[in-house]
């Protein structure tokens, strides 16, 4: 039997899972490392909790402790395929691929268009390589759910030429998206086939709008900066605004740390980037920044009705969407003109289903890993 790595690589924190391969991947081990730099540190959340710490750490020392941390769980197996989140495949890649050279090659002239994430998926990569040389390596985007959107959903309203070079909008959290659509299609199969506005809500956050399984919509457009405000990036922003801090001298860098790195939720607030914080805070700031939040998910899922010409489900996912029932509240209130009616009941104690009115309302947890591993079996198969 195949054992299976998969590595979600962001800027700070790896988040791993092993697998024994198969049709539908048995997982053996769950968690990540969090805290890249001084003071790293490894959680494994599956099948026991438990807290390592790790001390000074980069990526390639992060999945070395990776490593030695699934040693006992592999029992001596092999890692024969490991499988990447790559956040940015453009236009071309439109399901996983095998990592070689060339591939690698295309996908570091994307890290423009994703700078937060990009470098450090693939220097997960290449950490991977050495840590495994014989394992094949696969690689499943968060852009390649979104292809063959509809073109006033892709285009902006720019130069043409501009369109041709690949300024476009490329939509993303393609994998979150993935997962919840199979979800839908196994256990809610009349939803699956309807119009369903999905919002994946966690520090990083975004809607898609999809109907019969295909995304035809998203908040999120040409980078991961657009759409919903998240936890430290602007969301929708005004295009006059970056002219404006260009014309006060704020450079290229300053910008992109201002708007990656400073914004959304913690920029709001001057408290945390976190919504567990804000919503035990009481200072007005907290509350002013989950007030903006929400009146933006709101708005954004008008959007996507608007998109899909009705709603026939909504599903919460994410870490926010899957835990913060204030949140869900807040969003879902006064929205009976869509159908939507929260029952707060179900919707405190998390439940599957927390709606009363004539939408479905689900909240469903995501699991990028496994549609990862699902990639990599596939591929040894």
């Amino acid at each position: 039997m195949s054992a299976i790595l998969t590595l979600n690589a962001g800027s700070s924190s790896i988040k791993f899972g092993v697998y024994q391969a198969g049709v539908e991947p048995e997982l053996l081990q769950l968690g990540q490392v969090e805290n890249l730099g001084p003071v790293a540190q490894m959680e494994l959340q599956w099948p026991q909790k438990r807290l390592i710490e790790i001390g000074p750490a980069d990526h390639a020392a992060g999945v070395r402790a990776i490593l030695d941390a699934v040693v006992p769980v592999l029992d001596g197996q092999q890692v024969d395929g490991v499988g990447h989140r790559i956040v940015h495949g453009g236009k071309r890649f439109a399901g996983p691929v095998e990592l070689t050279e060339e591939v690698i090659a295309q996908l570091e002239a994307f890290i423009p268009l994703a700078p937060l994430h990009q470098p450090h998926n693939l220097a997960a990569v290449r950490a991977a390589q050495a840590a495994f040389p014989g394992a094949v390596q696969i690689g499943c985007f968060d852009t390649s759910f979104h292809l063959g959107h509809p073109f006033v959903n892709d285009a902006f309203a720019l130069p043409r030429r501009f369109y041709e070079k690949g300024v476009r909008r490329y939509g993303f959290h393609g994998l979150s998206y993935d997962y919840i659509t199979g979800r839908l299609r196994q256990d809610y199969p009349e939803l699956a086939r309807g119009r369903v506005a999905i919002a994946h809500l966690g520090n990083g956050a975004s809607m898609c709008a999809v109907r019969d399984g295909q995304s035809i919509g998203s908040t999120m457009g040409f980078s991961a900066l657009d759409g919903l405000p998240m936890g430290t990036r602007c969301g929708q922003l005004d295009p006059g605004v970056l002219l404006y801090l260009m014309e006060q001298g704020h450079g290229v860098e300053a910008i992109t740390h201002i708007l990656y790195k400073k914004s959304g939720l913690l920029g709001l607030s001057e408290i945390s980037h976190d919504m567990r914080t804000l919503l035990a805070s009481d200072d007005p700031r907290a509350g002013e920044a989950i007030d903006y939040y929400v009146f933006r998910i709101r708005r954004e899922l008008g959007a996507m009705a608007a998109i899909l010409g009705g709603l026939d489900a909504v599903v919460f996912c994410g870490g926010i969407g899957e835990n913060a029932a204030p949140i869900r509240e807040r969003v879902l209130e006064g929205m009976e003109f869509l159908g939507l009616r929260v029952n707060s009941e179900a919707n405190d104690s998390n439940s599957t289903v927390i709606s009363q009115g004539d939408t479905p309302v689900l909240v469903i947890p995501t699991d990028e890993e496994r549609v990862i591993a699902r990639a990599v079996s596939a591929a040894l198969a």
